[in-house]
């Protein structure tokens, strides 16, 4: 964990992942389709050329937004991630071979990254036994079932967005945007946050944090946005008498 001396509050994505990105590391991102992904992050991503990367996300994104435009560029050469439905990109490049993927179901990717941040190696679940997803992991019976051991993901890198942080990286989410965020926020060994709003720190009541600043190594305010709807699904308009 880097030292706090500079302030944690960087003027930009950019210079945020200026000196941690790397090729070939494993970087887990925060959101769920293109519901409080850290947008400003990615595209940072994007334009700094690093390649080889390991995506840990719950999916990724669209074709052309989100985590959809690492796949674009080129630069993702491995995916763990729990649906991948909404990205065609994804498919063609997975099933000619250009792109690794490892399929967790959702509710063990997210223990997965809990337990990586929380420093447990591993842990057994009997979510997937008997399936694909099992196969060539060790298993184990406890009190007559079935279980199948999952590792904890620690990453080299958590990119996340949330909708306030202080200047010390404590951070508060936004309805849905919450999602896989904070769990992402403790799995990164650093781990940058953009965020809607930045105030001092003091400025948010205690009981309302949700990810404490000692998680977070630098935060970035967000370019402010039209934020993308993944599928757009609306009621017909009432008659009138």
């Amino acid at each position: 964990m880097e030292s706090t001396t500079q302030g944690k509050v960087r003027t930009d994505a950019t210079e945020a992942l200026a000196d941690v990105l790397a090729d070939g590391i494993t970087i887990a991102v925060g959101g769920f389709g293109l519901s409080g992904i850290p947008v400003d992050l990615i595209n940072a991503v994007r334009d700094s050329g690093a390649k080889d990367l390991t995506i840990v996300s719950n999916n990724m994104g669209v074709d052309g937004k989100g985590l959809g435009v690492l796949i674009e560029s080129g630069q993702v050469a491995k995916v763990l991630a729990s649906y991948v439905g909404e990205n065609k990109r994804f498919a063609d490049d997975y099933l000619s071979g250009k792109l690794e993927v490892e399929f967790v179901p959702q509710g063990t990717l997210a223990e997965r990254l809990r337990a990586g941040g929380a420093g447990i190696p591993a842990f057994y679940t009997k979510t997937g036994v008997g399936t694909l997803v099992a196969e060539g992991k060790p298993t184990e019976e406890f009190d007559g079932e079935l279980y199948v051991r999952e590792r904890g993901i620690l990453a080299d890198l958590a990119l996340v967005h949330a909708h306030t942080s202080d200047t010390d990286g404590n951070l508060t989410y936004r309805y849905t945007a919450r999602n896989f965020n904070p769990i992402v926020a403790t799995a990164g060994r650093v781990t940058i946050a953009e965020a809607e709003v930045i105030v001092e720190l003091g400025a948010i009541d205690p009981n309302h944090v949700i990810t404490p600043g000692v998680y977070v190594q630098r935060i970035v305010r967000a370019i402010d946005k039209v934020k993308d709807i993944e599928q757009r699904t609306v009621r017909p308009r009432p008659t009138t008498a």
